[in-house]
């Protein structure tokens, strides 16, 4: 069954589009149209204003809420991309030339890989045990 979740401000990088658009609202179009008019809009300003507070109201609540807490991204992990450990076996894959590791499950009947996470160090391997509840883990190259 499908979820559908909005995704946070503070998960998927928005931040810099919510300012850079009330900037460009509340500064830069009535700048410009002051230099071509001579006419300054508040009108312009104050709705730049509200757009870049409402933004740090939002990311403010958000960075509260996630404090202390998993990650978003991986709170919903397991429900996303689900393991059967009766049709999957639990894989990482690591490169040779790189050594760049990814973790994900591999499956009995055809072997297609369905890669889950990249794994940087101990701790991230940590946290896909946890998330799969993973004793072992078979490693390929």
């Amino acid at each position: 069954m499908s979820k559908h979740r909005m995704p946070k401000i503070n998960s998927i990088h928005f931040g810099a589009i919510w300012i850079a658009i009330s900037l460009v609202i509340g500064i830069l179009l009535p700048g410009v149209i002051y230099i071509f008019s001579n006419v300054f809009y508040w009108g312009l300003s104050l709705i730049g204003g509200i757009v870049l507070l409402g933004f740090i109201i939002v990311f403010t609540i958000e960075m509260r809420q996630d404090s202390g807490k998993k990650p978003y991204y991986e709170r919903y992990l397991s429900e996303d991309i689900p393991f059967d450990p009766e049709k999957q076996i639990a894989v990482i894959k690591s490169s040779i030339c790189t050594g760049e590791q990814v973790a994900g499950f591999k499956s009995k009947e055809d072997g297609h890989f369905t890669e889950v996470m990249l794994i940087r160090n101990a701790k991230d391997l940590e946290t896909f045990k946890e998330i799969y509840r993973i004793e072992e883990i078979k490693k390929e190259y």
